[in-house]
Parts: C-alpha cells; sequence; structure tokens
C-alpha cells in the first residue's frame, strides 16, 4: 500500500482531567437533580459527537443544557477560552489545556467530569427513564467489546494512514482494519442494529467511529485501500440507515470536521481523499 508522505501533526489522547461521577460518590455531592448539569461540546471531535448523540437519544434537552464550542479551539495549546474559567474554578493553579468535552456542575461552577465514556454513562444511567435503555442490563461486556473494537478501528486506520514507519508495517495495520470491518459486516447480516432490536450505546460507538473513519481517516489512505474499506455494504448500510436518525445525524457537522481535521494535519492528502464513502450530507439531511 502506498501512501502520500503527510507531514502529521500527531494527536494526544491526555488522560481525563476530572473524572468525577453523577449519583455514585456521596462525598461529592453530585447529585442527580435536572438542570443542575451542563454539558460543553464540539461535535466535530469524536468524543463530543458520542455524547451530543446519547443526549439526544435520551432527550435531555430540558434536564442537561448543552452549550455547543467552535470545531476549532482559540487557544494555542489546544484549549478553549471558554472553558478556562470552569478549569481554573476547579483545580488550583491549573496549567493544562481546557478542552472539551466537559459536564459542569452550574451549581458550583466547577467541572465534574472531562470523561466521555463516564459522562454518556451517568446520563444514561440517572436521566434516561423511560427511553430505551441504552446500556440493557446483560449486555455489558457485549457493549465493552463494541467499545474495544471501535477503538481498534480508529488506531488500526491512524496507523494505516500514518506517514511514519515502513509500508509493511501500514499494509499491516491496513489488515488489521479490515479484518474488523468484515466481522462487523458478518455480524449485522439480517440485523438492524448491532447487539439488541433496538439503539443501544454499542450503535452510537460503531457509528461515530465509521463516520471518523470516512470523513478522517480515509484522508491519508490511498485509493485502493479505501476502496476495500467501502467493499462491506452491510455496515455502510447501517452507518445511513443511523445517519437518517435525528439524534445521529443533526450532529454530523461535515464542516466543523474538515475544518479541524485540517487545522490539526499538515501537508498533502493521499489519494482516498478523493473517495468518499457515503454522501453524509444527503442522509443526514433526512433527520432535519
Amino acid at each position: 500500500m502506498s501512501v502520500t508522505p503527510l507531514a502529521h501533526v500527531p494527536t494526544t489522547h491526555p488522560s481525563p482531567a476530572f473524572r468525577g461521577r453523577i449519583g455514585q460518590d456521596a462525598r461529592s455531592g453530585h447529585y442527580a437533580v435536572p438542570r443542575r448539569y451542563r454539558l460543553h461540546l464540539t461535535v466535530a471531535c469524536a468524543d463530543g459527537l458520542r455524547i451530543a448523540v446519547v443526549h439526544s437519544l435520551l432527550g435531555l434537552d430540558d434536564v442537561c443544557p448543552v452549550t455547543y464550542l467552535d470545531p476549532i479551539p482559540d487557544c494555542p495549546d489546544g484549549g478553549h477560552s471558554a472553558l478556562r474559567p470552569l478549569y481554573e474554578a476547579s483545580a488550583h493553579r491549573y496549567t493544562g489545556a481546557a478542552v472539551a468535552p466537559v459536564l459542569s456542575d452550574d451549581w458550583s461552577g466547577r467541572i465534574v467530569s472531562t470523561h466521555a465514556t463516564d459522562i454518556t454513562r451517568d446520563l444514561a444511567r440517572h436521566f434516561g427513564s423511560g427511553r430505551p435503555a441504552l446500556h440493557p442490563c446483560g449486555a455489558e461486556s457485549e457493549t465493552e467489546a463494541v467499545e474495544r473494537m471501535c477503538r481498534g478501528i480508529g488506531q488500526a486506520a491512524q496507523h494505516a494512514g500514518s506517514a511514519g514507519g515502513d509500508a509493511t508495517e501500514r499494509a499491516g495495520h491496513l489488515e488489521q482494519l479490515l479484518d474488523s470491518l468484515g466481522s462487523l459486516e458478518r455480524w449485522l447480516v439480517g440485523r438492524e442494529y448491532l447487539i439488541r432490536d433496538h439503539v443501544t450505546a454499542a450503535d452510537v460507538e460503531l457509528w461515530v467511529a465509521l463516520v471518523q473513519l470516512d470523513t478522517v481517516h480515509r484522508h491519508h489512505l490511498d485509493a485502493a485501500a479505501v476502496q476495500r474499506i467501502a467493499d462491506h455494504p452491510n455496515l455502510w448500510a447501517y452507518a445511513r440507515r443511523l445517519a437518517a436518525h435525528p439524534a445521529f445525524g443533526t450532529h454530523l457537522d461535515l464542516d466543523g470536521i474538515a475544518r479541524r481535521h485540517h487545522a490539526r494535519c499538515r501537508g498533502l492528502e493521499a489519494a482516498g481523499a478523493a473517495v468518499q464513502i457515503l454522501d453524509w450530507a444527503a442522509h443526514a439531511a433526512r433527520a432535519h
């Protein structure tokens, strides 16, 4: 597999600065009270998109307001100036970047959590009553397996399109990616959703991973690799169906994803940039 050399700006995923939980630690005082908490998100990043979809699936507009941030951070360190007061109020002499996503406590003016998985689970557990269970009882191991697979898809795609390493290593990562996609392709035969007969957190994870694969990672792959990725009709039909769901499609900020990607990556794109797998805009438009 040949890849056009890129001057790639590595992305880092630092450990979350805050990992408070709603309703799980009485000492924290973070009780499950409607309209007490607020989300600060940019849906152009994977974590923000996951949280926004879960928030909509749970119908939490009146329970937990959302402040949407620009896709591109406005601080040199990669943080958002709008979040700096929250970070400084939450940690003495905080010197790190004020990054999203953030779940804040409007009562105290401080941050509860910056850990995306904890945030979505707490929202579903404490404010999701009366809705289809995003984390069905007995499906914990299945959901975690999908989460691990989706992380693997993102990592394999990133390494397959990396400017570093040799062609053999990149080809190996591409095969890992295709193996995972092939497993999902076979699993989805005759299924509308991944693990239950309704949308669950597993579907949110996979859909966001597929969005990232087509709108971000393919820009660093050659055309032949993208064609092989696209050759999974069940998988991409699944992604297309979910894009037409209001809770998914309305949060698909294609322009923001493109702006964020180009702000973080420098240099020439690979040939795969021209091979779009799905017309996301056309399918997501049905959600409005």
